[in-house]
């Protein structure tokens, strides 16, 4: 077995599974003893390296990613803390491996697919106007998120990555609606830039849909319609978005082409 092959596996182990059990080696049977089972649950204690202990929402959602895990500081305690950390580039890269493999996130309880997309009608933090209803014909990306919420900093990048696929495209639009004020945004976006056309203020947005869990992202088809929509981060949803965005794009071509 190769030492890639190795990391593989156990960069799976790590993401998949909420719980783990601690192994020791006996050496005068050559067998596998377990000594502790640790159970992970919503109610578990994990700190940032700083010592602060964090919710289970945004270490649960940061995990999801791949990107980072945790670990305990007493594996022999059942009881025990445990304390988040990042994987390396490497690690990542070979967690991202098996995001091809991974089901389709859960659809958000916010939106139905199919139905009609709320209009959004107002402007961006720069004064730039958007109107849905004029953009019809055109896909639209929303991401829902405040400035605050780990779980949307850390899908940023691969959220970026698809608008810089798609820059040269006036067919897709992206559109993302913060909680936070102007100010706010602007001293976030020097420390975490963010490609969407961001609209501020945007509380006011969520309330048709009762929307409350961040990040919350929505492709929109050609008609106004709901197709592909889900909440929370999982290590796959870039690659949802992205995938959504060329089956509308197919689909309108072969209709035009009929």
């Amino acid at each position: 077995m190769t030492t890639i092959y190795k990391k593989l596996m156990a960069s799976v182990i790590l993401i998949c599974f909420c719980s783990f059990s601690v192994f020791a080696q006996d050496s005068t049977k050559n067998k596998i003893v377990q000594k502790k089972s640790i159970k992970i649950t919503k109610e578990t204690v994990v700190t940032d390296s700083s010592g602060q202990i964090l919710p289970y929402e945004i270490w649960h959602s940061l995990k999801a990613t791949g990107a980072y895990n945790i670990k305990p500081l007493d594996p022999n305690n059942e009881n025990t803390s445990f304390i988040l950390y990042k994987f390396s580039e490497k690690e990542i890269q070979i967690n991202l491996v098996y995001t091809d493999k991974l089901p389709k996130p859960a659809d958000s309880k916010y939106f139905k697919t199919g139905e009609t997309f709320s209009k959004i009608k107002t402007s961006d933090m720069y004064g730039n106007k958007i109107n849905t209803k004029n953009l019809r014909g055109k896909i639209i990306v929303v991401n829902y998120w405040f400035a605050n919420c780990l779980p949307c900093v850390t899908e940023m990048p691969e959220l970026n990555k698809i608008v810089d696929k798609y820059k040269d495209d006036s067919s897709v639009v992206f559109i993302s609606i913060a909680l936070d004020d102007a100010k706010t945004i602007e001293k976030f976006l020097q420390l975490h830039p963010f490609k969407y056309a961001i609209i501020d203020n945007g509380k006011f947005l969520t309330t048709d849909n009762n929307i409350n869990s961040y990040p919350t992202n929505v492709v929109v088809d050609q008609n106004g319609k709901v197709y592909f929509h889900t909440s929370g981060v999982a290590l796959n949803t870039a690659k949802w978005i992205s995938k959504s965005i060329e089956e509308l794009k197919n689909s309108h071509s072969n209709n035009t082409d009929q």
